[in-house]
Parts: C-alpha cells; sequence; structure tokens
C-alpha cells in the first residue's frame, strides 16, 4: 500500500502540472485511505506536499512568463491569513467528538472528510462542466487583463477558510476566478494558480508546525515524488490540452468524493 501511496503522488503532481489545479484534492484521500494517516495529519502533510509541489513547477511557468504577479498578491494575502488561522487556531479548537445521534458518533476526522467529500464533488463538478468563456480564454493574447478586486478578495477568503480546514490548494476555484475576473488566458491562469496555491499551502502548513508531530523523512520523500510528477506535467502541458483532460479527471474526482461519503457513513 506504501508503494501505491507513493505512485499515486506522481501521478497527483502531474495533474496539477498538466491542469494546474484539482490534482492536489486527491492527496488527503490517499494520506488517509492509502497511507494510513489520520484526518487531521493528513490534511496538514497535503498541504506540506502540494505547497513545496507547485512551488517547483510555478518556475516552469515562470520561466515561460505565464504567471501574474499582480492578481498572485491580491489573491495570496487575504488567503494565506485565512488558511493560517484555521490551521493554527480552528482546527485545535475544534472537540475529537462533536455529537452522538443515535449512536452515529460526530467526530472532528468524519467531520474533516465529508467537508472534504463535498469539495471534491464540487471540484468535479467544475471541472466537468463545458464553459465556453473558458475556452475562449485559453489562447495566450486573447483577452485584456482586467482586476476585479472585491470579488477576487472574497474568493481568496473563501479559499483559505476550505485550504486550511481540508488540506487541498483550491485551484479548481482559483483558475476560473482567475479565467472569469481577471481575464487571463488559460496557461497564464494554470501558472497564477500554482504560485498562490505554494504560497497558500507553505505557509498554512505553518499553522500545522506544533500542533502534530510532523515525519520530515516521509514528507520530503513524497513531495520529491509529487515534484517530479509537477514538472513532467508541466513538460506535457506543451503536447496537451488541459480543457481536454480536466472533464476526465473531474468525472473520476467525483467517483472519489462519493467512495469518501460512503466509506465513511456507511462502510465505518
Amino acid at each position: 500500500m506504501e508503494m501505491l501511496g507513493y505512485i499515486l503522488f506522481v501521478l497527483i503532481g502531474m495533474v496539477l502540472g498538466l491542469i494546474g489545479g484539482g490534482g492536489s484534492i486527491l492527496g488527503v484521500p490517499v494520506l488517509v485511505y492509502v497511507l494510513g494517516y489520520s484526518p487531521v495529519a493528513g490534511t496538514g502533510y497535503s498541504l506540506f506536499i502540494v505547497g513545496i509541489s507547485s512551488l517547483i513547477g510555478s518556475f516552469t511557468y515562470f520561466k515561460k512568463g505565464l504567471i501574474n504577479l499582480k492578481a498572485t498578491l491580491i489573491f495570496a494575502i487575504p488567503s494565506v491569513l485565512t488558511i493560517f488561522m484555521v490551521r493554527k487556531y480552528l482546527i485545535p479548537a475544534i472537540p475529537d467528538q462533536l455529537a452522538n445521534i443515535n449512536g452515529f458518533v460526530l467526530t472532528k476526522g468524519l467531520l474533516i472528510m465529508l467537508v472534504f467529500a463535498l469539495l471534491m464533488i464540487i471540484a468535479s463538478w467544475s471541472m466537468i462542466k463545458v464553459n465556453n468563456e473558458e475556452a475562449e480564454s485559453s489562447g495566450e493574447n486573447s483577452a485584456q487583463y482586467r482586476l476585479q478586486a472585491i470579488p477576487l478578495l472574497l474568493i481568496a477568503v473563501t479559499i483559505g477558510f476550505l485550504s486550511g480546514f481540508v488540506g487541498a490548494g483550491g485551484g479548481f476555484l482559483i483558475i476560473p476566478a482567475l479565467v472569469f475576473f481577471v481575464k487571463l488566458p488559460m496557461k497564464l491562469a494554470i501558472g497564477t494558480s500554482l504560485t498562490i496555491i505554494s504560497i497558500n499551502s507553505l505557509i498554512g502548513f505553518t499553522g500545522t508546525v506544533g500542533e502534530m508531530e510532523v515525519n520530515w523523512k516521509f514528507l520530503m520523500s513524497v513531495s520529491a515524488l509529487a515534484i517530479a510528477g509537477i514538472i513532467i506535467g508541466a513538460y506535457l502541458s506543451n503536447f496537451v490540452s488541459a480543457k481536454n483532460l480536466k472533464p476526465a479527471f473531474g468525472w473520476f474526482t467525483l467517483l472519489v468524493g462519493i467512495t469518501v461519503i460512503v466509506k465513511e457513513i456507511f462502510l465505518k
């Protein structure tokens, strides 16, 4: 099972490199169900793995001039503050057992996994649906950049909260926001998304340090595999259309989200 987990993190990195978001949402299920970590540890570890691999992957896009620094700052500052507060204060404050309803025990771990599964289902829909406006914005010079600060700030805080709570990078929300509210071309949105994810995740992870024991050897090993995957994915993005890959990956994400709900509620 451990070897399978390592292979899956290479594939997660490849998805991140190819479509700039969505792949990180599989990190927590792999950590929890394949590698046997608790939901709290899994969400924390996922932030580090996703953050460091996204940082390396963003360098590839930076060299190509495919990162919008202004949009990165507008997104990163409010979202990173939110994610840090969630990991540092909210997660530790939630009691291990929240409720016991006719024998059904709602624990902190169960709550995290159910919220995560719901997020996966929402993420899958954003990847499955065909959006003409996004497709039209996929060219390098197809639009003039236009920042709509207030919608971006609200989305950034929302992404920060969700990322902190479930350990996902939030790229499936960041990319549509960059396309619709900033009018970035798709490849520029992907590079910018990776940069935002790396900042959010790594600083958010610092909110976890001190709250639990960290297996640094494991984290570095898995992160190295994810980095290898994201470099491969970024290279393959020169030949493969991210627009064509997203729906297929969206259906897979939907299946995983439903599986998490079934496992946590009906197979415990």
